[in-house]
């Protein structure tokens, strides 16, 4: 899936958790980095394109062990020892960007380092993404108008 779409549902469980965090302001943002953090090891990407990740990618594949749940987990209990406040928010975003691209007809190794791919029909940058963009993105606003209205 492409940045827009993880971002777009990434602000859906962060506007989902809104009301049930202490400091909301911090999960916002961790929930948004760490959507973006699985595609570091692609130079297509936009986190892959920084200058001092390119190392990286001659190491790891994409869609390797950074788009495992092994990975997302191993990191969020290391993240949850040092910083507990940053566990949730790391968790979902990573997570969920990792649920968005077992959809994707490329799939993911989910719990590698077993090979098994999760994988399914939708090609990244679809007609198909394009939607499911669009109606995020809806859900989203609808989300936020609810939000400022219980305030």
């Amino acid at each position: 899936m492409m940045l827009k779409t993880h971002l777009a549902l990434s602000l859906l469980v962060a506007i989902m958790f809104f009301n049930h965090v202490s400091n909301r302001l911090v999960f916002f943002a961790v929930i948004i980095f760490a959507t973006i953090i699985p595609d570091i090891d692609t130079g297509f990407s936009t986190a892959g394109k920084n200058i001092f990740l390119r190392p990286l990618q001659f190491f790891v594949k994409h869609r390797g062990v950074f788009h495992s749940f092994t990975f997302c987990i191993i990191a969020s209990f290391v993240i949850a020892y040092f910083w507990p406040i940053l566990a949730l928010p790391f968790f979902l975003g990573y997570g969920f960007h990792l649920l968005l691209d077992s959809f994707t007809k490329e799939g993911i190794m989910a719990f590698w380092p077993w090979r098994k791919t999760s994988s399914w029909h939708v090609a990244t940058g679809s007609r198909v993404e394009t939607s499911l963009f669009i109606i995020l993105m809806v859900i989203d606003l609808l989300m936020i108008v609810l939000l400022i209205i219980q305030m």
